[in-house]
């Protein structure tokens, strides 16, 4: 007696087509929130630098040997805002500063927002997610 199996092959191969459609989805949108966070990583790094260098020449104090500049909390914040506006388009959606302002008077802290957008929307992933990065910068002579 001689069984014949006969279909049993397509669901397996529908079934691990689906898995690799849903891996390929889910590593796709992985990378772009990935490469998005850095790019808005990016934009936060020249917002504090630039407000880092935000000071004016009548707020540097010298002690010693040491030149000692000090910022304050709107002339970051108007850095930083200049900043963003000039940058452009950085593929990251809603961008915005989230803070901006100074602790200590010597450094800058910036932190912006943006909204992330998978590149395939289906069930495996969200139809967007806010991605918040904080970036500081110190104001020094050298």
């Amino acid at each position: 007696m001689s069984r014949r199996e006969e279909g049993a092959a397509v669901p397996l191969i529908v079934g691990l087509f689906a898995i690799a459609l849903a891996f390929i989805t889910v590593a796709a949108g992985a990378t772009s929130l990935h490469l998005d966070r850095l790019r808005l990583l990016s934009v936060a790094d020249g917002a504090a630098l630039a407000a880092a260098e935000s000071f004016r020449v009548a707020d540097v104090a010298v002690r010693g040997d040491e030149v000692i500049p000090t910022l304050t909390a709107g002339a970051v914040r108007a850095a930083a805002d200049a900043y963003v506006a000039e940058a452009g388009p950085t593929g990251v959606r809603q961008v915005a500063i989230v803070a901006a302002g100074t602790d200590d008077g010597r450094s800058a802290t910036v932190v912006v927002r943006g909204t992330w957008r998978p590149p395939l929307v289906g069930a495996f992933l969200p139809d967007g997610v806010v991605v918040t990065v904080e970036s500081t910068a110190a104001a020094r002579f050298r």
